[in-house]
C-alpha cells in the first residue's frame, strides 16, 4: 500500500540554482539542506506539513519522477516486477524501477508523513497547489501503462474528461496524484508536474514574474517552461479537492 507520495523535479545541474529558486517561489516552501552522495538532492519543505517535492540535479536534459513511500519496500517491489516493471537498482532504503512503458519511479520507505502542504497564494498570485504529477506516454504503451499503474497503486482509476487523459486518485489524503496522458507521438516515456490552479490567466502572468514562459495554451490547461527548461502545466483544478 502506498502510504506517501512525492514529485521529484529533475533539472540539469548546470540550471539547478534557478529552477530551486523558481519552484520554490511558486509553491511557497523553502529548501533544505542538500543531501544525497553529491549534494544532488534538495527537499522543498512546507511549514507546518511533511514534505512531498525535491529538486534534483541530474546529467541530460532531466524531466520528473514520482517516489512511491510504502511500509514494504521488498514486497511492494517484488509486486511492481510480477506487474512488469523491470528493477534498475537496490538499496537499504530506495529502489530504482522503471514500469513496462519506461517510466522511472523509486520506492522509499514511508516514515509517518501524513500532512500535506496547504494551498499555497504567494503575494500577486493565485491560489494553487502542486498536486499531480502527469506521466506522458507513447501511444501504443498507454493501454498497458494505465493497466500497470491502476494496479500497482490500487488508486481509484477512471478516463478523463478528454480522451488522451487517465486519472489515478488515491483513496488516501496523498499530496500527489497521478494522471496518465497519452501523447500523439511515439517518445520515450517522461513525466511532468501539474499545479491545480483555477484562474489560468492570473497563474499564468504570476509564473511568468517568477521567470517561467508560457510554452501553448489547452481547453483547460497552460503549458508553461520553467527557468532551468523544464516543462509543466497550470490546469484548472480546484486547489483544494484535486478536482
Amino acid at each position: 500500500m502506498i502510504r506517501w507520495t512525492y514529485v521529484f523535479i529533475d533539472r540539469p545541474t548546470a540550471v539547478v540554482g534557478p529552477a530551486r529558486e523558481f519552484w520554490t517561489a511558486v509553491t511557497g516552501t523553502h529548501e533544505s539542506a542538500r543531501w544525497g552522495d553529491r549534494g544532488e538532492f534538495t527537499t522543498l519543505l512546507a511549514d507546518g506539513a511533511d514534505a512531498c517535492l525535491a529538486v534534483q540535479a541530474v546529467g541530460g536534459a532531466g524531466g520528473a519522477h514520482p517516489d512511491l513511500a510504502v511500509e514494504d519496500i521488498p514486497a511492494f517491489t517484488a509486486q511492481a516486477t510480477r506487474l512488469g516493471a523491470v528493477v534498475e537498482a537496490q538499496g537499504t532504503e530506495l529502489n530504482v524501477l522503471r514500469s513496462p512503458g519506461g517510466q522511472r519511479f523509486c520506492v522509499v520507505p514511508w516514515r509517518g508523513q501524513q500532512v500535506r502542504p496547504p494551498v499555497f497564494g504567494g503575494p500577486e498570485g493565485p491560489e494553487s497547489r502542486l498536486d499531480q504529477l502527469c506521466l506522458d506516454v507513447a501511444p501504443t504503451a498507454f493501454a498497458e501503462e494505465v493497466a500497470f499503474w491502476t494496479a500497482l497503486t490500487g488508486w481509484e482509476s477512471t478516463p478523463g474528461d478528454h480522451k488522451e487523459f487517465h486519472l489515478l486518485h488515491p483513496r488516501l489524503d496523498l499530496p500527489v496524484h497521478l494522471l496518465l496522458q497519452r501523447l500523439d507521438e511515439a517518445r520515450p516515456a517522461s513525466a511532468h508536474p501539474d499545479i491545480a490552479c483555477p484562474d489560468l490567466g492570473a497563474g499564468q502572468a504570476w509564473h511568468e514574474r517568477c521567470g517561467a514562459a508560457l510554452v501553448r495554451k489547452g481547453p483547460a490547461w497552460t503549458v508553461m517552461r520553467d527557468p532551468a527548461g523544464g516543462v509543466y502545466c497550470l490546469t484548472r483544478r480546484d486547489p483544494v479537492t484535486g478536482g
